[in-house]
């Protein structure tokens, strides 16, 4: 009970980083087609950012505590260029 549970929350940090991403795909959409000022539109992605890092932090952690390494080896080289 507790590996699906770990995959369920998994799944859930994973729906919010796409959410996000698509988020600052919509705002650099609106900035191509001129519907926002470029200050704007880096105000909102800007404001986006570090909880995406953050998210994708505690997803790392958790594939680390729980066991699951090839996941975490995964998600290592994106957390490093993130810190960096």
């Amino acid at each position: 009970m507790g590996d699906v549970l770990t995959w369920v929350l998994f799944f859930v940090m994973l729906i919010a980083i796409i959410v996000m991403l698509v988020f600052q795909l919509m705002c650099l959409a609106d900035l191509e087609y001129d519907y926002i000022n470029p200050y704007d539109s880096a105000a909102r992605i800007n404001s986006v950012v570090m909880p995406e890092f953050i998210t994708h932090g505690v997803l790392c952690f958790v594939c680390l505590v729980t066991g699951h390494w090839v996941m975490s080896l995964l998600c290592i080289p994106y957390l490093y260029y993130n810190v960096r």
